[in-house]
């Protein structure tokens, strides 16, 4: 994980934080039991594995940066941060009762050693619930008209639905199910398309902070003309028709269950 999106983690982690619908949706895909234990790969600053342990469930969150884990720890000494990656957790085998990853797949630089290696370190019959987005849910969001070059990064890093799957197969997980997300104007974890239903959230200089994407991908000069003229468009109420005519049924994230099958 790059310096960049360690520090916009660090730095502005307040704009992020568990939103308490995708956490029961977590739940409900997961399925957890209280006797359990569950990995949160890719924790970060330990968001959603905080949400879940405090539903009563035994959670490890594990994250490739010492210093986003140092954060997670100073907000909960009860969970087990430990360094690792999705390739590489270095955990033992059949040690977890199910996994979870939300907004993190995009980082994993190999899917199939990734999915190996949880498959190792799930038990069997254990779930896995990813959330993320895909290419074709991200070309329907309405910020391609204002940062074209950022989202065209943005698509190409994510991985496709049919190359995740195709991982998980080769893996010994089976993708059970998929369930499609579209953006709450409450939405409490202020990721990539937030603003969708309040363009407004954009211009706040934190929101952009705690954005991989504004901050990693995205060139300054290109934000401030993107912003310039989505101003402009929300002054004259043309940012209503931007909006409309990136209507689609593809939804804004995904979520990919997974069992693992066999031993």
């Amino acid at each position: 994980m790059s310096t960049k999106f360690n520090k916009t983690g660090l730095i502005d982690n307040e704009t992020r934080k568990a939103d308490s619908y995708l956490t029961s949706q977590l739940l409900k895909h997961l399925n957890p039991n209280k006797n359990g234990l569950y990995l949160d790969v890719g924790c970060g600053t330990g968001n959603y594995s905080n949400a879940l342990q405090g539903k009563g469930f035994q959670f490890v969150g594990i994250d490739p940066s010492i210093e986003l884990l140092q954060k997670a720890l100073s907000k909960n000494q009860n969970i087990k941060w430990k360094v690792g990656s999705a390739e590489k957790t270095n955990l033992p085998q059949h040690s977890f009762d199910g996994i979870i990853a939300t907004l993190t797949i995009h980082h994993w630089k190999n899917l199939t050693r990734a999915f190996s290696e949880l498959h190792y370190i799930l038990k069997p019959e254990g779930n896995i619930v990813i959330f993320t987005s895909t290419p074709q849910q991200i070309k329907g969001y309405w910020l391609n008209h204002y940062f074209p070059k950022m989202m065209e990064d943005s698509m190409q890093q994510m991985p496709t639905l049919e190359a995740i799957e195709e991982a998980m197969h080769t893996s010994g997980i089976k993708m059970t199910s998929t369930e499609t997300y579209s953006v709450k104007p409450n939405l409490e974890d202020q990721f990539l398309y937030c603003g969708k239903k309040n363009p407004e959230l954009y211009f706040d200089d934190s929101i952009r902070h705690g954005i991989s994407s504004f901050n990693d991908l995205a060139n300054i000069k290109d934000v401030k003309t993107g912003l310039l003229a989505l101003k402009k468009d929300i002054d004259s109420g043309k940012i209503d028709e931007t909006i409309k005519s990136y209507d689609n049924d593809f939804g804004d994230y995904l979520y990919i269950i997974g069992k693992k099958t066999g031993a």
